[in-house]
C-alpha cells in the first residue's frame, strides 16, 4: 500500500472517531437533554435550558478537551522524536510546569487581570510556559552553535524540578481557599463554559499544528541521529528548533485551556505507534486526533462517573495513563 493510501486511510480511521467522540460527548450527561430542542432558535434562549447546557455548559468543554488533547499528544511525538526518547512528554522540558507556576501565582496572588475577556489564570499559565521555553533555550543554546538535545533534556529536567519548588512555596504562603484552587487547577480541569479560552489560544495552536506538519519528514531523518539526518541533506539544528518551539508552544496553549493534565502525551504517541508504526507522516495526524478522541472521552468519564460530583480530568488520564507507563518501561526492559 502507497504511503498515500495509508495517510488518507489512517486520517479517515482516527479523524472518525474523534468526530465521533466531538458529536456524542456534549449529548450525555447528568441532565438529559433534548437536541431537538437545543437546535429549535424558535425558543428564546434565555427559556431554553436544554440549549443552555448544550452550548455553554458542554460543547464548549468538548471542544477545549479535544483541542488540549490533540495538542497534547502531537507534543508529545514531537518531543520524542526530537530527544529520541520514547519516555519524553510535554512535562519533560519543563514547558507545562513553567505555566503550571504563572497560574498558581496568579490564582494565590488573585490576579483579576483580563485580557480580551480572558481571566488572568489561563493568561498567567501561557506566559509562564514562554518564561519557560526561553530559559530552556538560552541554557540548551550555550556553548553550542545548535540546539544540544543533551542540555536541552537536563535544563528542561532541572527547570521542572525548580519551577515545582517555587510552586511549593507559593502553595505554603497562601490561603486554604487559594491553595485548594491551585491543586485543583493542577489537577487538571476542562470546565470551561465559554468558547473564549480556545478562541484565545487559537493562534499558538494553528502557528504549533504548521511546524508540526513540516515536521514529519524531519523527525523521521533525525531518528537516525543527526550526523545520519545531516548526511541525507537536513538542516538539523533548524528541524530541532522547530520541534522544540512548536511542540513548546502547543503544550503552553493545552495547559492555559485545561492546565497540566498528564500522561496524555505519553500515552497516546506510543499507542498510536502501535497501531500505524514509526513513520512521523502517519504518527502525527493519527496521535493528533487520537489524542483529542481520547481526552473527550477521558472527560466524559470524570463528569459522569460520579455524577453529581466531577472530578477533575487529570486524574482519569492518570488511572489509564499510569499503568500503561509501568507497562511501557516493563516491556523496553524485556
Amino acid at each position: 500500500m502507497t504511503l498515500q493510501r495509508r495517510f488518507l486511510r489512517t486520517v479517515l480511521g482516527f479523524g472518525a472517531l474523534a468526530v465521533a467522540a466531538i458529536v456524542a460527548a456534549p449529548l450525555v450527561g447528568s441532565t438529559s437533554i433534548s437536541l431537538r430542542r437545543a437546535f429549535d432558535f424558535a425558543i428564546p434562549f434565555a427559556d431554553n435550558p436544554d440549549a443552555q447546557i448544550f452550548f455553554i455548559a458542554r460543547l464548549p468543554r468538548t471542544l477545549a478537551g479535544a483541542c488540549v488533547g490533540a495538542l497534547f499528544a502531537a507534543a508529545g511525538v514531537v518531543f520524542q522524536g526530537l530527544l529520541r526518547n520514547p519516555l519524553a512528554t510535554p512535562f519533560t522540558l519543563g514547558v507545562s510546569t513553567g505555566a503550571a507556576l504563572g497560574a498558581v501565582i496568579a490564582i494565590a496572588f488573585n490576579w483579576t487581570i483580563a485580557i480580551a475577556g480572558i481571566s488572568g489564570v489561563p493568561v498567567a499559565a501561557f506566559a509562564g510556559s514562554l518564561v519557560a521555553v526561553a530559559i530552556v533555550y538560552v541554557l540548551a543554546q550555550a556553548r553550542h552553535r545548535g540546539l544540544s538535545t543533551t542540555v536541552l533534556l537536563l535544563a528542561g529536567v532541572t527547570m521542572n524540578a525548580f519551577f515545582s519548588a517555587i510552586i511549593l512555596f507559593v502553595q505554603y504562603f497562601a490561603s486554604f481557599a487559594d491553595t485548594y484552587r491551585t491543586l485543583r487547577w493542577l489537577m487538571g480541569d476542562l470546565d470551561v463554559s465559554s468558547y473564549q479560552p480556545i478562541l484565545a489560544a487559537l493562534p499558538a495552536m494553528i502557528a504549533s499544528f504548521a511546524g508540526f506538519a513540516w515536521l514529519a519528514r524531519p523527525l523521521n531523518l533525525l531518528a537516525l541521529g543527526a550526523d545520519g539526518a545531516e548526511s541525507r541533506g537536513l538542516d538539523v539544528a533548524r528541524a530541532q528548533r522547530v520541534a522544540f518551539f512548536s511542540a513548546s508552544l502547543a503544550t503552553g496553549a493545552a495547559v492555559s485551556i485545561g492546565g497540566p493534565i498528564g500522561f496524555v502525551g505519553i500515552v497516546i504517541p506510543h499507542l498510536v505507534r502501535l497501531m500505524v508504526g514509526p513513520d512521523h507522516r502517519l504518527v502525527l495526524p493519527a496521535a493528533a486526533l487520537f489524542g483529542a478522541a481520547f481526552l473527550v472521552a477521558c472527560d466524559l468519564v470524570a463528569r459522569t462517573l460520579l455524577a453529581p460530583i466531577e472530578l477533575p480530568v487529570g486524574i482519569v488520564t492518570a488511572m489509564i495513563g499510569g499503568p500503561f507507563f509501568l507497562w511501557l518501561l516493563i516491556r523496553r526492559q524485556g
